[in-house]
C-alpha cells in the first residue's frame, strides 16, 4: 500500500497513528491533528498500512490474540523518530501493554517514542502556546488514560491544583474561556467494553459528566480521547442539548 508523506521544514520524522474509531467515525480529528503538526513545522508521514494498536482485543480479555497486531504496529512505526496519535488511550496501551511481546530494540523504541498529540506538542516540541482563535466557553474532559496513565494532568487524589498540558494550551487560545467544572477529573464512564458490559452504569456516569459541563455553562466539551468524547456526544445528542463536542486538535487547529 502507498505511504503519504507531508513535507515540512522540521527534520524530525514523525509517524502519525490514527486510531480505528477516529478513522471510521471522526476523520476530521485525524485531519486536524495532521494540519496542527504541519503548522508546528513537523515532517509527518501517514503509513497507509497501519491498522490498530490492539487495545479493543486486549480489553476483551484476548490480549494474547492481539500479539500479531502489536507486531504489525511495531513494524509499521519502528523507523520513525516519534509516533504521535490523537488518543491518550491508544498511546497508553502501546507504552504499557506491549510488554507482552519480545522486547527487541524496535519494540522498545516504539514504546518509548509513542506520544499523545498534546503530550508531544508540550513535552517534545516544547510549545507553550498555539496561535488559535475560539470564542467559546469550553469544558475540558480529562480522560483516565491521559490524566492518570500518562500523567498529563493533576488529579484530585494527589492535589486540589487543577493543571495539565491540555489546560495550559487551551488557556492560551484567543477568545476561549475555560469553565471550571465541579468535578474536573471525574470519569465519563466509557471505559471501552465497560460501556457494553455495564451499560446502565456507564450511561449514568456519562450523564453526570455532561450535566457538570452544562451546569457550569460550557458551550463546548473538549478532550484528548475521541472514545470518551464519542460517549459524551451520544448523551448530548439523545438529550438534544445545546452543546458541541470537539477534540482538542480541532480547537487548536482553528
Amino acid at each position: 500500500m502507498p505511504t503519504f508523506v507531508i513535507v515540512s521544514p522540521n527534520l524530525m520524522n514523525v509517524g502519525l497513528f490514527i486510531p480505528c474509531y477516529v478513522d471510521q467515525f471522526y476523520p476530521q480529528v485525524g485531519i486536524a491533528s495532521l494540519q496542527l503538526l504541519q503548522k508546528l513545522g513537523v515532517s509527518v508521514t501517514y503509513p497507509a498500512q497501519q491498522t490498530c494498536c490492539g487495545q479493543p482485543m486486549a480489553n476483551a480479555g484476548c490480549e494474547r490474540d492481539s500479539v500479531g497486531v502489536y507486531d504489525h504496529f511495531v513494524n509499521t512505526f519502528a523507523d520513525f523518530d516519534y509516533v504521535v496519535a490523537p488518543s491518550a488511550s491508544c498511546v497508553y496501551h502501546v507504552r504499557k501493554h506491549f510488554d507482552i511481546i519480545d522486547q527487541t530494540p524496535a519494540v522498545q523504541h516504539v514504546r518509548e517514542r509513542t506520544y499523545d498529540l498534546v503530550q508531544f506538542i508540550t513535552e517534545v516540541l516544547k510549545v507553550e502556546q498555539i496561535e488559535a482563535h475560539f470564542p467559546h466557553r469550553v469544558g475540558l474532559h480529562l480522560s483516565c488514560h491521559g490524566q492518570r496513565g500518562l500523567r498529563m494532568a493533576t488529579d484530585s487524589e494527589l492535589t486540589p491544583v487543577r493543571d495539565g498540558q491540555m489546560r495550559r494550551l487551551l488557556t492560551g487560545v484567543d477568545g476561549l474561556e475555560l469553565v471550571d467544572l465541579d468535578r474536573y477529573d471525574e470519569c465519563c464512564g466509557f471505559g471501552g467494553l465497560f460501556c457494553v458490559s455495564e451499560a446502565a452504569v456507564s450511561a449514568r456516569m456519562g450523564q453526570d459528566r455532561v450535566a457538570d459541563h452544562v451546569r457550569n455553562g460550557a458551550e463546548v466539551i473538549t478532550g484528548g480521547d475521541v472514545s470518551c468524547l464519542m460517549h459524551l456526544e451520544g448523551i448530548v445528542r439523545r438529550k438534544n442539548l445545546p452543546i458541541r463536542v470537539l477534540h482538542i486538535a480541532e480547537i487548536l487547529n482553528g
